[in-house]
This record gives C-alpha cells, structure tokens and sequence, in this order.
C-alpha cells in the first residue's frame, strides 16, 4: 500500500454532530424549582409575606373583641393581603428580572429553544410556590387568631371560612403571577417593580378618587372594579355577592400579563 493510502486508512472518521437533547417539561419544571428555591429573595420574600400576615390577622382579631357582631372572623385571615399582595407580585417580577439582570436567561433560553415552555414552566412554578406559601401562611394566621378571636370562625359554614381563604390563596397566585408578566415584558427590575406595584396598589387608589368629582365620573371607579386587587378584596369578603365575575376578572389579568409575555418573549433577544 502506498503512504497516501496508509494515512487515508489511518485517519479517524469525521464526527457527525450529535442534535442536542430535548428537555422535558418535567425537566424544565425541577430546573425553575431549583432557581427559584435557591434565590434568598425568594425566601426573604416569603419570610416578610408572613410576618406582616400573622402580625397583622393578630392586631385585628385583638381589635375585633371591640366590635365582635360587625366584624366576619374570617377578615381577620383575609384582610392582610391587601398588604401582602405586592410581596407576591414583586416576587413574580424579580423571579424574571433577576435572570435577564445576571444573564441566566441566555443559558435558559439555549437550553429551552422552546420560549413558551420558559413561560408556561417559570408561571407553574411561580404560582404553585405561591399557592402553597400562601396556603401555610393563612393557616399560620388561623392558629394564631384562634384564641384570640371574640367570636371562632365557623369552620362549619364554607362560605364563612374556608371558601374566603381559598380564594385569597388564589388571589395571591394571581399576583404573583402578573409580575411574571411584567418582568418578561420590562425585563427590568425596576420597571417590572413598578408596573407591578402601580397596577396592585396605586391604581385603584386613584381611580377611587373620581368618586369624589361626581356621577360624571363615576364611570372610571366603576372601572376600578375590575383591577385585581378589587377583585380580590370581593372574594376575600364572606358571602361575596358576586364572586363568579371576580373570577373571570383576576383569571383575565393572568391571561392578558402572560399572552403579552409571550408575545414579546418570542420576538425579543436575550
């Protein structure tokens, strides 16, 4: 055999590249959990949601022997989302913000070409967390007040116990999960910050102030019924006249968050 034959024998065959495996949703699900329950924000956060909760279910159910025929029990376990409410949705935010701020999110989005499954996996995680922290904390209020309490909840009445703390256990899902949106679609911590706080708190303060202008405007407090956090204060109320539309509402502002998520997650670069 001649050389050119010999070193043509010799030569390692040429490597066929090998596609890159697919995650499952599976893995992109444990993948969130890990980054999520490895943030000490997120901990820091959760830690504060309950402190102000049980602290405040305290103070009022102490203040509620004062008043024990006009004040539902249950209000005392409800009540403090109105605080706790931006803790939730400013978790939502920097869950994302802080991805795009350290530069994860290039890692994330290469490894899940797939930018919906991102979106669909961080909103799972995100509200289930906050499902099941909220959960736990409501249920902390509820044996701290215990004793307290001028009169017990009725755990034997749903719609004077356990259907109100249902419902803020969602309401508390539902914002955290518009910070989701909002970071995916600020990208910044600030701004999602912000928006998120401006929409839960600030906005139904200043369209309540129209109130004050007349029947003229009426129109735009009416309006105001249908931010999240009105909708929230409905459900949390024992009894809520019209729960069904409150719903509709917060299922609403989950959907319209995280379609505008989408929309600019799959056209915007890392």
């Amino acid at each position: 055999m001649t050389a050119p034959v010999l070193e043509a024998a010799a030569a390692p065959a040429p490597r066929t590249a090998t596609p890159a495996a697919h995650l499952t949703f599976a893995q992109v699900l444990r993948a969130e959990t890990i980054k999520l329950v490895s943030l000490r924000s997120t901990w820091w956060s959760i830690g504060i949601t309950a402190v102000l909760s049980v602290g405040i279910s305290t103070l009022m159910a102490t203040a509620s022997r004062d008043f024990p025929s006009e004040f539902p029990s249950v209000m005392a376990i409800t009540a403090p989302m109105q605080f706790t409410m931006l803790l939730a949705g400013i978790l939502g935010a920097i869950s994302v913000t802080g991805e795009y701020s350290t530069g994860m999110i290039r890692s994330t989005l290469t490894a899940v070409p797939r930018r919906g499954e991102v979106l669909a996996a961080k909103a799972v995680v995100i509200g289930g967390f906050l499902a099941i922290a909220s959960a736990i904390i409501f249920g902390a209020a509820v044996l701290a007040t215990a004793p307290i309490l001028a009169s017990p909840i009725d755990w034997s009445e749903p719609a004077q116990s356990i259907v109100p703390i249902a419902y803020s256990v969602m309401s508390m899902t539902v914002f955290a999960l518009i910070g989701v949106g909002f970071g995916f679609i600020l990208r910044s911590g600030a701004g999602a910050i912000a928006a998120t706080v401006g929409l839960l708190f600030v906005l139904p303060i200043v369209v309540d102030l129209f109130r004050l202008f007349g029947p003229a405007w009426a129109w735009v407090a009416d309006l105001g019924k249908h931010l999240p956090m009105s909708a929230a204060q409905v459900l949390s109320v024992p009894g809520a006249d019209d729960p069904g539309t409150a719903v509709l509402t917060l299922a609403a502002w989950v959907a319209v968050c995280l379609a505008g998520a989408w929309a600019v997650l799959r056209v915007r670069d890392a």
